[in-house]
């Protein structure tokens, strides 16, 4: 099964065949990709590359983090599964703390009195998960 890495720290200049290219020495590349902002077309500086086997990840793991390709520093790791992070776990991490503020409060109107009373107070406190 196909294993997909995350490639950060590209060069503007890499290309996808260039990135390709690179994780070869390593093994069976099975597909690879420079990501690009969809407005202008430019690299935004990371891609990804999904090797045959766990064994040629982590081969390209451990040869290529931290190598230089076209002239930048690149950090190789195994991409994590969508939704991991980003957006989506920032909206779902605050609809909790909500939902725990309205089961402690009583109401929403307490929660959110309470809230406002911590945020003028200076002591509203966000917490990250």
């Amino acid at each position: 099964m196909a294993v997909k890495l995350f490639v950060g720290g590209l060069s503007f200049s890499t290309s996808t065949d260039r990135l390709r290219e690179a994780f070869a020495a390593c093994g069976n590349v099975e597909s690879a990709s420079v990501v690009t902002d969809r407005d202008t077309g430019r690299s935004r500086g990371f891609g990804f590359v999904e090797m045959a086997t766990n064994e040629e990840a982590e081969s390209a793991i451990s040869k290529l983090n931290g190598t230089s390709l076209d002239g930048r520093t690149i950090q190789v790791e195994k991409a994590k599964s969508p939704g991991a992070g980003g957006a989506a776990a920032a909206v779902a991490a605050s609809v909790a703390v909500a939902a725990a503020a309205v089961r402690a409060a009583g109401t929403v109107a307490a929660a959110v009195a309470a809230a406002a009373a911590a945020a003028a107070a200076g002591n509203l406190v966000v917490a990250e998960s």
